[in-house]
């Protein structure tokens, strides 16, 4: 096979996840000022994204902050996973479906302790490329150039025979100084067409 490799990102590339309004919702149902449950979870989310804090302290810190039973907690976060996971980008996902056994596929996710499992039942990314690469098991986020190196290294694949694609621009800056190709996923078409590009290229 190839040493060419893609690499993708999962929310808002392979994954859509528009907000769904979850935590206004909440902060409204339990009378607290606009933007207070992030100023008290902040930490918490921060230390869930590089995996220094299991999901049992995650509950644990949600009910002791916002003051929520053991139901509601459980409410809360499926709440929160709710919008975390979104809904599948069935195009790119089959494109990227149809891309195995010509490249090298890998993802490189910020993401939340406990994504694994459910992005995994949900949507079965570890069957859909080679290697996945969380920040939440690494330690480590994106626009880190180590979390570039760290998917690299996870394919055995040098840095600039990828092409990585993000929604987020600051990350595609950050991959490219990194010596990676990288693309801003704006559109499935415009991203299709970038990923041919990049084959066809090597």
């Amino acid at each position: 096979m190839s040493e060419t490799c893609v690499i993708f990102d999962i929310g808002g590339v392979l994954e859509l996840t528009p907000e769904t309004g979850w935590v206004q919702r909440w902060e409204e149902r339990l009378a607290l000022p606009g933007g207070t449950v992030h100023q008290r979870m902040r930490d918490v989310w921060l230390a869930g994204s590089v995996g220094s804090i299991g999901e049992r302290h995650v509950h644990e810190q949600v009910a002791a902050r916002l003051a929520l039973d053991g139901p509601q907690v459980e409410e809360f976060m499926a709440d929160l996973w709710t919008e975390y996971l979104g809904t599948p980008n069935t195009e790119l996902i089959d494109h990227v479906r149809e891309l195995r056994g010509r490249c090298r596929l890998g993802i490189l996710s910020n993401s939340f302790v406990g994504a694994r499992e459910r992005e995994t039942a949900l949507y079965r990314f570890d069957e859909l490329v080679e290697r996945i690469v969380y920040s939440h098991e690494i330690g480590i986020e994106k626009p880190d150039r180590r979390a570039f190196e760290a998917a690299c290294t996870s394919l055995d694949v040098r840095p600039e025979n990828c092409l990585f694609i993000d929604d987020v621009a600051v990350n595609v800056e950050a991959a490219r100084a990194a010596g990676m190709q990288a693309h801003l996923f704006e559109d499935n078409a415009r991203t299709i067409s970038r990923i041919a590009a990049h084959l066809g290229a090597e």
